[in-house]
């Protein structure tokens, strides 16, 4: 996500960034996105039609 994006997603949720579960750098979605850590990744997944949004920090490890 762009810094904007997070301020945005931020501000909607009334959260920092450290309250963000975290996925570590070595997670293999985190290495095909090439994240580092800081970053926030916005994360889809789709549970028997249901679509869910997840947010996670990048952490090192």
């Amino acid at each position: 996500m762009s810094d904007s994006d997070v301020k945005e997603m931020c501000k909607e949720k009334g959260i920092t960034t450290d309250k963000l579960p975290k996925i570590l750098s070595s997670d293999p979605q985190a290495v095909k996105l090439q994240a580092k850590p800081g970053d926030v990744l916005k994360i889809y997944r789709n549970d028997s039609g249901n679509e869910y949004l997840y947010y996670r920090i990048v952490v090192e490890g």
